[in-house]
């Protein structure tokens, strides 16, 4: 082969380069956009326990008297004198308990929004389908509530009251 026909050999990690310069080109864009990402649950419980700790001690200049005043002071020591060691020691649990957090938000959310559904289609709650005899929308027979009534309320029941 001539040398106008060689080419040079293809650098290996090209690719690599390409998509490290275009991951950190994008990282830019987003904290530009939408400002820095939040850290670790550790590293935000520790910004909101100074948040607080300076908040508290902007409000410390309006309380009279120096007990007071001091007081205070020693309340934000201790607060943080608590927290510190704990984020330090379990920084990872926070992540855990945040997670946690938001799988129990997930739950409560579906299930708010199958009787939501159930409720909107007017499909009788508990009762009917063998549930509990409380149900857990209105009164006592699962209907809608005393009060709740007009247009589109649901079904009507008859209440013996003997």
């Amino acid at each position: 082969m001539s040398e106008a026909t060689e080419r040079p050999a293809p650098d290996a990690d090209a690719w690599a380069d390409a998509c490290a310069e275009d991951l950190a080109a994008e990282k830019a864009r987003r904290r530009a956009a939408y400002g820095p990402p939040p850290g670790s649950a550790a590293e935000e419980l520790r910004k909101l326990v100074d948040a607080v700790a300076d908040k508290v001690a902007s409000f410390q200049s309006s309380l009279p008297g120096m007990a007071a005043q001091s007081a205070v002071q020693q309340l934000i020591g201790q607060a943080k004198a608590v927290v510190e060691p704990v984020i330090e020691r379990n920084p990872q649990v926070f992540d855990h308990l945040a997670a946690a957090g938001g799988e129990l938000l997930a739950a409560y959310r579906s299930a708010v929004e199958g009787h939501e559904r159930r409720w909107a289609s007017g499909e009788p709650s508990g009762t009917a389908r063998g549930g509990s005899s409380g149900g857990s929308s209105g009164g006592p027979s699962g209907g809608p509530k005393k009060g709740d009534g007009g247009a589109g309320a649901g079904p009507t029941e008859h209440i013996d009251l003997d």
